[in-house]
C-alpha cells in the first residue's frame, strides 16, 4: 500500500498537470482534487464553454481508474445509467449488463436535462454506492465519483434538480467567465494543442494511491477549537444566534451531513496543502461551496435578491473562528 507521502505526491503531480490544461481553473481544480480525496460528489454549474467537461475528462485522463460520461437527454432512462437484466438464451438465465455507474469516475453531463427518474436512479448510487436490480445488490467501487454539470442558461427541457438529490453533492461549484489574461492564455492553449496534441499527462494515480491519499487526508487533525467554527456556522442557520439577521433570510437551515462535508473538505484541503492539520482559512475557503446548495431561502429573501452562496458569504463574516 503506497505511503501517504507518496500518494501525497502523486496527488500534486495530478494537480500540477490539470492546472497545465485548464486556464485560469485553479479554484476548480482544487475543489476537483479536495472532493475526489475526500470522497464525495461535485456539481458544476456554469454557462456553456467554460470548460466544465474537459475539466472532467482531464481528471479522468490523470488517473488510472474507469471512467464514464453519460450525455443527459430527456429520454434518457434510468437502466442507461444504472444497467439492466438481460436474456441470455444459450443460459436460459437473465444476467445483469452494468452501465456506466459501475465506473469509478463518472461525468453525468447537463444532469438537468435528464428526467426526474433517471435523477432519482443516481440517489442509491450515490448516497449508498450500491445499485439494487432484479432484486439483486450490486456494489459500486470503492473509488466511485460523480461529477456532474448543469447549464443554468437554459430552462427548457430542463428538470431542475430536487433538494434531496443537491444535497448528495459533497461540492456544489460554480463558474464565472474568464478575465482577459485568462482567455488569451487560453486562446495560445488552444493553438499549441492544435499543433502538436496535449500534452501527456504524468503517471496516472492508480486507486490504491488515491485509497492511501483518502486515508491521510481522514486522518488530518481537526483541533476542537476548528471543529466548533464548523458548528457555529451551520448552527447560526438554524438559531440564528450569530446571526439573527441573516437566520430571518433562511426558510430550511443546513443539515448535520453540511456539517460533516465542510469538515470532510477543510480536511483533504490541509492535506492538500501538505498539511498534518486543518486551519480556519480551509473552513472558510470550502464553505460556500460546502454549505450554500443545502439551504433554502424564504420567498422574500429570493424576491429581494439574495443568493445562498451570499449569505454564506456574509456568514463567514459575521461568524469568526475562536
Amino acid at each position: 500500500m503506497p505511503a501517504a507521502d507518496d500518494a501525497a505526491a502523486a496527488i500534486g503531480r495530478l494537480v500540477a498537470s490539470l492546472q497545465g490544461g485548464l486556464i485560469g481553473l485553479d479554484s476548480l481544480v482544487e475543489r476537483l482534487i479536495v472532493a475526489l480525496i475526500a470522497g464525495g460528489h461535485v456539481l458544476l454549474e456554469g454557462a456553456p464553454g467554460l470548460a466544465k467537461t474537459r475539466a472532467v475528462k482531464q481528471l479522468a485522463d490523470g488517473l488510472a481508474v474507469g471512467f464514464a460520461r453519460v450525455q443527459c437527454t430527456p429520454d434518457l432512462m434510468p437502466a442507461d445509467i444504472t444497467g439492466t437484466q438481460v436474456w441470455r438464451p444459450d443460459r436460459g438465465a437473465f444476467e445483469f449488463v452494468a452501465g456506466p455507474v459501475f465506473q469509478s469516475l463518472v461525468l453525468v453531463d447537463e444532469i438537468n436535462r435528464a428526467p426526474p427518474k433517471v435523477q432519482s436512479a443516481l440517489l442509491e448510487a450515490m448516497a449508498e454506492r450500491q445499485v439494487t436490480a432484479g432484486g439483486h445488490t450490486y456494489p459500486l467501487p470503492e473509488t466511485f465519483m460523480v461529477v456532474a454539470t448543469q447549464n443554468p442558461i437554459e430552462h427548457e427541457g430542463t428538470f431542475p434538480l430536487p433538494e434531496a438529490q443537491i444535497d448528495r453533492f459533497l461540492l456544489h461549484v460554480m463558474l464565472t467567465l474568464p478575465d482577459a489574461g485568462a482567455e488569451r492564455a487560453i486562446l495560445d492553449l488552444v493553438e499549441r494543442e492544435g499543433r502538436s496534441g496535449a500534452e501527456a499527462a504524468p503517471r496516472r494515480l492508480d486507486a490504491a494511491t488515491l485509497l492511501a491519499a483518502r486515508r491521510a487526508a481522514g486522518a488530518v487533525h481537526l483541533a476542537p477549537a476548528l471543529k466548533d467554527y464548523i458548528v457555529r456556522l451551520v448552527m447560526a442557520t438554524r438559531d440564528g444566534g450569530a446571526a439573527p439577521d441573516l437566520r430571518k433570510a433562511i426558510e430550511h437551515p443546513i443539515s448535520p451531513r453540511g456539517t460533516l462535508a465542510l469538515a470532510a473538505v477543510a480536511r483533504a484541503r490541509a492535506f492538500l496543502r501538505g498539511r498534518d492539520h486543518a486551519l480556519p482559512e480551509d473552513v472558510a475557503e470550502m464553505a460556500v461551496d460546502a454549505l450554500a446548495h443545502r439551504l433554502g431561502l424564504t420567498w422574500r429573501a429570493s424576491a429581494e435578491g439574495e443568493t445562498a452562496r451570499g449569505l454564506i458569504g456574509r456568514l463567514l463574516e459575521t461568524v469568526a473562528p475562536l
